[in-house]
């Protein structure tokens, strides 16, 4: 039987004690509230459905976040941790004040419309600012597992993972941003220009080869080989390594690279290198700002870096090579995540299908 006892401060500690659980306790203002505590508490023991809550009920979000940054993200990728900061930040602002016990599927539910409808985000005229359904979604991951961290790893008991009971926003189509013929001379010229040549060599290996922002830049020497016109890439979003084959274009540009004069030999193995930091390190050259003011005085601000390698792959069907070939230089998982290149094989098909016609 569960004992229920009056505190020096005048609240009621209800106490269960039952063979085979661990001794709970919780205090109330009310005798009435601890009875009916102890009684449904140790009803859920009998059926097998206790679950020790007092841990979900104390540890705050903000708390609950920080943790995950500490013990799970710092063991991700070094793009995923820079993505993810951010939207930890975003989430704490929203939840953090909120004990883990405290965030229902309702309260989660609201929080997507709120960011999907621009709610929380205005310009300088007070205007809601939507955001991308995918930003959106980035977010829910995020805050999903840690639920999932909570109540596997950390021992938090929760009954249920709120974010696993509400919809996730729809991805959409997709960005399909192409260069025009214009536009990539007005872009290079400017790129070509710039001071520090790595910018130019990277812009156009992006372009060369589809090669991902952070798979150029954290490239050592190491795992390029010119001599077979290819590079290793260890670290990929997909986590699979894979080798890129260089056309003669992205071979001569990789020979710069390599040959820079500049390059600290002794104290990096970076094809491309920033100055040391605080610690002496060079870590991978940051050409952000660099690229954010080029493609702005280009007149094209709504050119995402991502949307190079969109046009390699693009590309290298317009050229001819099967959706094997092109998966294999660009890493893409499967067939059907390269279903938004097919457009441009339909097109090359109705000059086939032109012909065709001709013929009878």
């Amino acid at each position: 039987m569960p004992t229920i006892v009056k505190t020096p401060s005048g609240t009621w500690k209800a106490v269960i004690r039952k063979t085979g659980f661990p001794t709970t306790s919780k205090t109330f203002r009310l005798k009435r509230d601890a009875e009916d505590w102890a009684r449904s508490t140790e009803d859920e023991m009998v059926r097998g459905m206790y679950v020790k809550r007092s841990q979900a009920e104390k540890m705050l979000f903000s708390d609950a976040m920080d943790r995950y940054l500490r013990e799970v993200t710092i063991h991700k990728r070094p793009y995923t941790q820079q993505g993810e900061k951010p939207r930890a930040a975003t989430l704490k602002a929203h939840f953090g004040a909120y004990a883990l016990a405290g965030i229902t599927s309702e309260l989660v539910a609201k929080y997507r419309d709120d960011r999907l409808a621009g709610v929380h985000r205005k310009d300088a005229k007070g205007n809601p600012q939507p955001l991308q359904p995918n930003t959106v979604r980035l977010e829910l991951a995020l805050l999903g597992h840690l639920f999932t961290v909570a109540i596997k790893e950390w021992g938090v008991g929760l009954v249920y993972n709120p974010v696993l009971n509400i919809r996730r926003p729809s991805p959409g189509a997709g960005r399909n941003r192409r260069l025009s013929a214009q536009e990539e001379q007005r872009l290079m010229q400017l790129i070509d220009q710039y001071s520090n040549p790595m910018l130019r060599w990277i812009v156009r290996i992006a372009v060369e080869t589809g090669m991902r922002s952070s798979e150029i830049t954290s490239l050592k020497v190491d795992q390029v080989d010119l001599a077979r016109r290819v590079v290793m890439l260890k670290h990929t979003k997909n986590t699979m390594p894979r080798t890129v084959p260089l056309s003669l274009k992205a071979s001569a540009l990789f020979q710069e690279a390599v040959d820079n004069p500049l390059r600290p030999k002794r104290e990096t193995h970076l094809v491309f290198f920033g100055e040391p930091g605080k610690d002496g390190k060079r870590r991978p050259y940051n050409f952000n700002k660099a690229w954010l003011e080029i493609k702005a005085k280009a007149g094209m601000s709504d050119l995402h870096f991502h949307d190079l390698r969109h046009e390699a792959v693009s590309r290298f069907v317009e050229a001819g090579l099967s959706d094997q070939e092109v998966s294999t230089i660009s890493g893409h998982k499967s067939m059907q995540m390269l279903k938004r290149y097919t457009h441009l094989r339909a097109e090359d098909l109705v000059a086939k299908l032109d012909r065709l016609s001709d013929a009878t």
